[in-house]
């Protein structure tokens, strides 16, 4: 039997239940963007422990860095510490290498001097020139080297570099004064090489 032409408005009212019926285009998307946010979280779920061994990794690395760095100032100022303790020895050895040299020659010093004194009248002129002026050489060599002569009469009597020979009551001087000396000292660049022989004043009575 033939179908009944279909009038306008059956024609609307079957496109009207055709557009109430569920597209499947929209439910496709819909599990799409579930899908999507499903493997977001579970992307956010694996980046997590990743991301905390990551951080842990570059706290330590940071820490070598510090440690690698606090090492480096240390050998730095150890370094520094080496070259300075270098440099000071090498300047000690430069200005104390004459030191046993000076020591030996010392006695020459002090025979050209008893020899000046116990040069009499009979001395001629020249002989005590001669002698003085071969002392007065002696000593400006010495003092180009740095050496320096310690003749302390009169001063207070200091055990670093004076040696106390004898002690004498005078009243005229304050006690531990340098009355006399037997035998001059020396220093080189001021350390001392040979102490002053001295007699020292004390209280009278």
């Amino acid at each position: 039997m033939a179908r009944d032409p279909q009038t306008p408005l059956d024609e609307e009212l079957a496109r009207r239940e055709q557009e109430a019926e569920p597209q499947p285009i929209e439910g496709e998307l819909e599990e799409a963007i579930e899908a999507a946010e499903e493997v977001e979280a579970a992307a956010e779920a694996s980046d997590n422990p990743e991301a905390e061994v990551l951080a842990a990794r570059v706290e330590e690395l940071e820490q070598s860095v510090a440690e690698a760095k606090d090492q480096a100032l240390r050998a730095a100022a150890e370094a520094q510490n080496v070259r300075r303790r270098a440099e000071q020895e090498a300047e000690k050895a430069r200005k104390f290498a004459l030191e046993k040299f000076v020591k030996e020659l010392l006695p020459v010093v002090d025979s050209l001097e008893k020899a000046l004194e116990a040069m009499a009248d009979e001395a001629t002129e020249a002989h005590r020139e001669g002698v003085a002026m071969t002392l007065k050489m002696q000593r400006d060599v010495l003092a180009k080297f740095g050496v320096e002569i310690l003749e302390p009469a009169g001063e207070p009597f200091d055990p670093q570099f004076h040696e106390a020979m004898a002690m004498v009551p005078n009243p005229e001087l304050d006690p531990n004064t340098v009355m006399d000396v037997f035998q001059k000292g020396y220093l080189l660049n001021g350390r001392l090489v040979r102490p002053a022989m001295v007699v020292v004043s004390q209280a009278a009575g």
